[in-house]
């Protein structure tokens, strides 16, 4: 018995088109899709007039398993992603032990396979522990399932390091991901440097700590011809370097997250660490570059870089707080209202930039529904407006600086490989 969902309005990631149809899911994969398909022998789920598309992709999460348990979990982390729409997160290295070894990766693929509500890229180090001196294995963490290399939360500070690095990526032709950040520049700050930080007495990370790294990162990608991938981007001087990076061939990359299109540095509140993250949230000058990056394709995709804290940890005083907010369950009913509702793009834009161009640049499976390709979905329902509530979550992390915003756009149904694993109907949630 296959499952029919009846009635939804489609968009495929391949075109601009919206169109009234049914889908036909048997096994683990799209058996039909058109107009009219007989219920019978099936088992039918409605969802007249919400919106079927490919599952979301997120290429930048923090599951924090293993060693992090308490804040995450690959089973949790799955299945706050299935609740907003994800069905593929890549996850970043900065566990405990770090995921800079072939038998760490394997064992995500392992956990992920027997406990998981969404395929689970993991993303390994670049250098191990993290330390930024001595190279992982790339080959063979590639021959394990690696998806890409990064040292997300350090930036690589050895140029030579990370040349090297990039020559090993190229040849097995993956991504190095970075998270840039100039520790000369950065010091010991902990929010944007500018007039609120001296306003609040707090300790500054001014933008160049970021653009630095980029520019530096671009020329060593031109050189090695790797694939550089920017995480997270938040000044206007960075958008600046990629815009360049890109105008003179250099095969890069970039990402956009939510918190940093839709709020700044004024949003910092000392008592709040739930605003504190890295990079930081920064001027609304900034704010708005990114926002017009995203917007021209210069910053391609949206990544939530979704990470979890336990409540006790955001609760301690601003500077020594962790970095991060939560994003995975959200992210999608966030940027539906703040830029499709607004007029500022397209619900097939937007879409394209959360599921088919990750697929695209990162050669994924997903991103689109076609016929006799894996059964990757999510429904939205344009029209459920809520509250953000926390306390809903099926993520372990609380920490998010939107709680009580109305949003609309929620997500109501995800399938992974012909699964559903998420169902609002069923879960009320």
């Amino acid at each position: 018995m296959g499952i029919l969902l009846k009635n939804g309005i489609v968009f495929d990631g391949l075109s601009c088109l919206l169109q009234q149809l049914d889908l036909l899911i048997e096994g683990d994969r799209i058996a039909q899709i058109g107009e009219n398909i007989p219920t019978e022998d099936h088992e039918v789920i409605r969802v007249d007039g919400q919106f079927v598309a490919p599952g979301l992709i997120d290429m930048h999460v923090h599951l924090r398993e293993p060693g992090f348990e308490e804040k995450e979990t690959i089973a949790t982390g799955t299945a706050s992603a299935a609740h907003g729409g994800f069905t593929t997160v890549a996850c970043m290295p900065n566990t405990r032990p770090v995921l800079d070894n072939a038998q760490w990766v394997r064992r995500v693929l392992a956990t992920a396979a027997a406990q998981g509500s969404a395929r689970v890229l993991p993303i390994a180090a670049i250098t191990l522990g993290l330390a930024g001196e001595q190279l992982t294995n790339i080959a063979e963490l590639h021959a394990a399932g690696a998806v890409g290399f990064s040292d997300d939360g350090r930036g690589v500070q050895n140029a030579g390091v990370m040349k090297e690095a990039m020559k090993r990526a190229a040849e097995v032709r993956l991504p190095i991901i970075i998270h840039s950040e100039e520790e000369s520049l950065s010091g010991k700050g902990y929010m944007h440097e500018g007039a609120v930080s001296e306003r609040l007495g707090l300790l500054g990370i001014p933008a160049e700590a970021e653009s630095v790294m980029i520019a530096r990162d671009a020329i060593l990608a031109q050189t090695t011809g790797a694939h550089l991938h920017v995480c997270h981007v938040s000044a206007a001087s960075s958008v600046d370097v990629i815009r360049w990076a890109k105008s003179i061939g250099v095969r890069i990359t970039a990402e956009a997250a939510p918190h940093h299109l839709l709020l700044t540095d004024e949003n910092v509140l000392p008592e709040d660490a739930n605003t504190k993250v890295n990079p930081p949230l920064r001027s609304e000058a900034d704010r708005f570059a990114c926002v017009n990056g995203f917007l021209d394709g210069t910053l391609d995709i949206v990544a939530t870089d979704h990470a979890p804290h336990t409540v006790a940890e955001k609760a301690q005083p601003f500077a020594m707080a962790p970095f991060g907010m939560v994003g995975l369950e959200i992210a999608f009913p966030l940027m539906y209202t703040s830029f499709v509702q607004s007029g500022i793009m397209s619900l097939p834009g937007l879409l394209m930039r959360m599921s088919s161009l990750p697929a695209q640049l990162f050669g994924l499976l997903g991103g689109t529904i076609e016929r006799g390709r894996a059964a990757d979905i999510a429904v939205f329902d344009l029209a459920l407006e809520r509250s953000v509530d926390p306390k809903t979550f099926a993520s372990k992390g609380r920490n998010t600086p939107f709680t009580g915003k109305k949003l609309t756009g929620w997500p109501t149904l995800s399938m992974v490989g012909g699964t559903v694993v998420y169902n609002r109907s069923v879960e009320g949630r």
